[in-house]
């Protein structure tokens, strides 16, 4: 179980939750959002378990909630196409 960029799994090791401007090195993607949050349930109401929390209607985006603490979970990559990749693959099947 770590805490990981929910965007491509790079591990967060600093003892400090990251800040609003934090971003991954790896990906760039924000740190300090609900998708990265113990609160974070798609299955409830707003998709967060705190009652007292305002909804937020970007959940990879930064935000100032201060209910936010950094989940500790197993990294599971996003299921689906990954256009990334496959323009990587396509640039090299290209040129090599």
């Amino acid at each position: 179980m770590t805490r990981h960029c929910h965007n491509c799994g790079w591990e967060w090791t600093y003892r400090t939750p990251p800040g609003r401007s934090d971003t991954c090195p790896q990906c760039h993607a924000e740190l300090r959002v609900c998708l990265n949050c113990v609160r974070y349930d798609p299955r409830a109401a707003y998709q967060c378990n705190e009652p007292k929390a305002e909804p937020v209607y970007d959940k990879d985006r930064a935000n100032f909630c201060e209910w936010f603490e950094f989940a500790r979970r197993v990294y599971q990559p996003k299921a689906g196409r990954d256009r990334a990749a496959e323009a990587r693959d396509a640039f090299k099947k290209l040129f090599d």
